[in-house]
């Protein structure tokens, strides 16, 4: 069994022919829109937006293993498993908040 625990396991999975193949068909099986926003009444389509600091098409849409490929190797290319998510909502579903206009003195002794 293939695993997937290392960095360089999962950017080897990440690059290779097969996962480029899959989630093309994912993102078009979905429509490219995220699922999880559809679930929740909202929309989030992909995006033909440039970035010129990265100097490549801005990411709007990932294709998201449901049940985590580290954990589940022999699900990696499973359709079944495998949805297109935005990237707020990917980042939200691995703890990966962060937060804006958030004031950190709200709590503090007021003069």
């Amino acid at each position: 069994m293939v695993e997937y625990k290392t960095k360089e396991q999962k950017s080897r999975f990440y690059n290779s022919g097969d996962w480029k193949r899959i989630r093309s068909e994912i993102k078009k099986r979905d429509n490219s829109e995220c699922q999880e926003c559809k679930r929740n009444g909202r929309v989030a389509l992909d995006t033909n937006e440039y970035s010129e600091r990265a100097k490549r098409k801005k990411i709007q849409l990932v294709v998201h293993h449901i049940k985590e490929l580290e954990h589940y190797p022999e699900l990696a290319l499973d359709r079944d498993n495998l949805e297109t998510v935005c990237v707020n909502c990917h980042n939200k579903e691995h703890g990966r908040v962060f937060e804006r206009n958030v004031n950190k003195w709200e709590d503090d002794e007021r003069w």
